[in-house]
């Protein structure tokens, strides 16, 4: 809970945006994981909240235009940050799922 009093407010309204500023600031940084993912994860990601259901690594290369082997390090590099999750296989894992810690936006 933040208090401001109506003087303050009225007075230094820039300064209480700037309090309220931070504190979220603070709130949504411990929440934040701080890896950071590459273009093609974040396209990849896109790809499977889009589509709304299992994504195959051969769909990945048709939509991204990339090799099997590009493609293979980047799910693996996903599923290793529990971005993505195999929702098929166990040794051979032939489709992925979108993990529990991303926020699909729908």
């Amino acid at each position: 809970m933040i208090r401001f009093s109506y003087d303050q407010v009225k007075e230094k309204p820039r300064r209480c945006q700037q309090i309220v500023q931070q504190v979220i600031g603070r709130w949504l940084g411990d929440e934040l994981d701080q890896t950071t993912l590459s273009y093609i994860e974040k396209e990849v990601l896109r790809f499977a909240i889009r589509k709304g259901e299992a994504i195959s690594p051969i769909e990945i290369e048709k939509y991204m235009k990339l090799s099997d082997k590009t493609v293979k390090k980047v799910v693996s590099q996903l599923a290793e940050k529990k971005l993505l999750i195999p929702a098929s296989g166990i040794k051979r894992i032939r489709s992925y799922r979108l993990g529990d810690k991303v926020k699909n936006p729908m």
